[in-house]
């Protein structure tokens, strides 16, 4: 879903579909989609996060939202017309006024983060069968997966490397050596 964040009186909101909202504690479907991101392709900001908000870890609910809402933040601000989000889970950054700039010892970690590009395990196993050409049904049955989890781990492999085909996967791999 196509979302813009953005703060207001010191509150976080999203607008999707023209609807505004405020980012509270009970967004939880939001909040863990947000996570699950930040985990994927940002663990360097995820570790800082989880630094940042130890104290609060056993109260689970609030220790995420508390997280999600520091990165949206530092990440987000402007009511502007640039979604920030897309469908292929990938962030839009801004770079935020902050007044902590250029002195923040999470600049760059938490705030503006770096894109992961490593695969996972399970997405390395998934594409080497598809280096291999062999089909999604064929690699599900392989790994014992559903054919979404196969499609999903191509589409997340896919935006870690800033690919967009097969092809081009094939020469990323050839190049980096990646099964040899």
């Amino acid at each position: 879903m196509k979302r813009e964040f953005y703060i207001c009186d010191d509150r976080l909101f999203f607008m999707a579909d023209g609807k505004a909202e405020e980012v509270t504690e009970k967004n939880q479907e939001l909040i863990e989609e947000i996570l699950q991101r930040i985990e994927t392709f940002y663990p360097e900001a995820l570790e800082a996060l989880n630094e940042c908000y130890a104290k609060s870890s056993l109260n689970c609910s609030y220790y995420n939202f508390l997280r999600v809402r520091r990165f949206l933040k530092c990440n987000f601000g402007e009511l502007d017309t640039k979604d920030h989000d897309d469908d292929n889970g990938v962030f839009n950054f801004e770079k935020i006024q902050c007044p902590l700039r250029g002195e923040c010892k999470y600049e760059g970690v938490i705030c503006l983060p770096k894109f992961d590009s490593k695969l996972s395990d399970a997405e390395l196993r998934v594409m080497k069968l598809y280096y291999q050409n062999e089909s999604i049904d064929r690699i599900a049955d392989k790994l014992y997966l559903s054919g979404h989890t196969v499609r999903n781990h191509i589409k997340a492999s896919y935006i870690k490397l800033g690919i967009h085909s097969q092809a081009e996967f094939i020469t990323y791999a050839n190049r980096n050596h990646l099964f040899d």
